[in-house]
């Protein structure tokens, strides 16, 4: 029997999470719809990053009925600022197909839209006590530590065989607990770069630490290039209302959306002026943003005045709103 797979492991691993772990509203609840909610949230989004949406999502939308009578609209303003928003899309249409109960089994959960397999692992675990092993990033790089194996992790094969391994660890009496605790550990003591090794409950069982490793693990060799992209956004602000357009319904990307114009859609600007820049980054994509301001006579197709006021009940998109809070067009609590 490995180290890792020894008796006391798993209670090992529970223990230091429950003395250790972080205060999340969503480890303060029961609720399956809340706990659903959470990790469709947590999706590729830091859990510090998560919790005001999560708080304000669940302030407007407190059960699965009210989230599946929702207008889009007004999910995907709520959801403003937090990015993959297909996530929200998901949810709503989840919602709609579930009715008043999330169901309580791996496979129909795994079968609602937006939830693969972690995400159908981590709800039925910690929602249902079901003996179904998470694997995401954070449990990875514990796994290719603990066994110090250095496969390439961004291969199928290898998160195969690492989901069997989760899997063989899983405690099978408390998997929600054990699931949150490889979690944890890996968000707050395996870290990516300079892992608290003198701080964690597993060092001693750890292959990577014991030959020095650790920092070299785990391995991904497929990583895309980051491609750096300069682009301009334009306020044209007149009477308490900004120019806007809306993302069509079949639009590739964020459908339904609201932006501030690109230079190109407005050929009749006026006095344009720079307020600064921001950066902003989708996967490997790094965005640098310089937002300008001016004046301009007439709103061109697709084109449209939105009074500022209203832009908090908008499904607004994120650059956007940056780009209205780096003018003081709006202020940090003005929308989202």
């Amino acid at each position: 029997m490995s180290r890792a797979r020894s008796p006391s492991f798993a209670a090992q691993l529970i223990g230091w999470y429950e003395a250790n772990l972080r205060d999340l509203p969503w480890r303060r609840t029961r609720d399956p719809y809340r706990i659903w909610v959470s990790e469709i949230m947590l999706q590729q989004t830091r859990a510090q990053a998560v919790i005001p949406y999560y708080e304000r999502f669940l302030q407007r939308f407190p059960t699965v009925a009210a989230l599946a009578r929702a207008a889009e609209q007004d999910v995907l303003a709520c959801w403003s600022g937090l990015g993959y928003y297909s996530r929200a899309r998901n949810l709503q249409k989840a919602a709609r197909l579930v009715g008043d109960n999330l169901p309580r089994d791996y496979r129909a959960i795994r079968e609602l839209p937006g939830v693969g397999d972690y995400t159908a692992a981590a709800i039925a675990s910690i929602a249902f006590e079901l003996p179904h092993a998470v694997l995401d990033g954070n449990v990875m790089r514990v796994i290719a530590r603990v066994t110090n194996d250095d496969a390439d992790t961004g291969s199928p094969r290898t998160r195969a065989r690492f989901q069997q391994i989760a899997q063989q660890w899983l405690d099978t009496r408390r998997p929600g607990a054990f699931n949150q605790a490889l979690m944890e550990l890996g968000a707050t003591i395996c870290l990516p770069r300079a892992p608290k090794c003198l701080l964690c409950p597993l060092v001693s069982r750890c292959e990577a630490h014991s030959q020095g490793r650790e920092t070299g693990l785990p391995v991904k060799l497929r990583k895309a290039a980051p491609e750096n992209i300069d682009a301009m956004l334009v306020i044209v602000e007149r009477r308490g209302r900004v120019l806007l357009w809306q993302r069509t319904a079949d639009s590739r990307r964020m459908p339904g959306f609201w932006e501030l114009p690109a230079p190109e859609q407005l050929p009749a600007l006026q006095a344009p002026r720079s307020v600064g820049f921001f950066r902003h980054t989708i996967t490997n994509h790094h965005y640098r943003f310089t937002v300008c301001t001016g004046r301009a006579a007439r709103a061109p197709r697709p084109l449209r005045w939105i009074a500022i006021e209203d832009l908090r009940g908008m499904a607004l998109s994120t650059t956007s709103r940056k780009a209205l809070k780096l003018a003081k067009v709006l202020s940090e609590e003005g929308v989202g």
